[in-house]
């Protein structure tokens, strides 16, 4: 889930409105019986590579304080959650006790076992990766059978639908194809990860709601990449 998605109208932060759907659809979800496990950017409050350019801070620095930002976006999301009863685990890979369980795999394994949501933050918890890469690292991990990509376009296009009006959307891709076209589905990294893992990944608009609903069901909407 893009940093992105939990800001909703604003121009930064976090959206409380925002947060108080997206935890709605994630229960819907749950309800099915379906495990899920998320893990959540932090480009609505601080992204690092960018960040770095514009501030002239030293990339590494950069990239641990956009990892810090995924924390206050993981909490803001727990809280949302289970003011709705839905039981959830925050897992940091870096550290801080007070705040956040230390990521573990087995113990991640176990949370989802017992029906729990599991939010992973702070990517890796190494500079120069991307949430995207956490994310398929984390998918690979915990064997999960798909990953749902939400942002805010409707899936993936050969160019940027806002300022290429001609520009096509796919509604499927091989990952291959990706890495050759050069597509901005993922970074290369993660996408060849997923590729190495055969994980699917579905890529699909988290701003209109039920669509998390939709993708769990098999249902066409978005982009697949498999």
């Amino acid at each position: 889930m893009s940093g992105e998605a939990l800001q909703g109208r604003q121009a930064h932060g976090i959206d409380a409105e925002m947060c108080a759907s997206l935890a709605l659809q994630i229960k819907e979800v749950r309800d099915l019986g379906i495990k899920i496990a998320l893990v959540v950017g932090g480009g609505n409050i601080f992204r690092g590579h960018v960040e770095s350019k514009r501030f002239g801070l030293d990339r590494t620095v950069a990239d641990y304080m956009g990892m810090l930002a995924t924390v206050l976006n993981g909490l803001a999301l727990q809280n949302a959650l289970e003011k709705l009863e839905v039981p959830t685990r925050v897992m940091t890979a870096i550290e801080m006790h007070s705040v956040a369980e230390p990521y573990i795999r087995r113990r991640a394994m176990r949370h989802l076992e017992k029906d729990r949501v599991v939010i992973f933050v702070s990517g890796t918890g190494n500079p120069y990766f991307t949430t995207d890469t956490a994310a398929s690292l984390r998918a690979a991990e915990i064997e999960a059978d798909v990953i749902l990509k939400a942002t805010k376009v409707d899936g993936v296009y050969s160019a940027d639908p806002v300022t290429d009006k001609s520009a096509k959307k796919f509604s499927s891709l091989k990952f291959i194809d990706v890495l050759k076209k050069n597509l901005k589905v993922m970074d290369a990294t993660a996408i060849s990860m997923c590729m190495d893992n055969n994980l699917p990944i579905v890529v699909f608009d988290l701003t209109k709601p039920g669509n998390i609903k939709k993708a769990v069901c098999g249902e066409r909407i978005g982009t697949i990449v498999q």
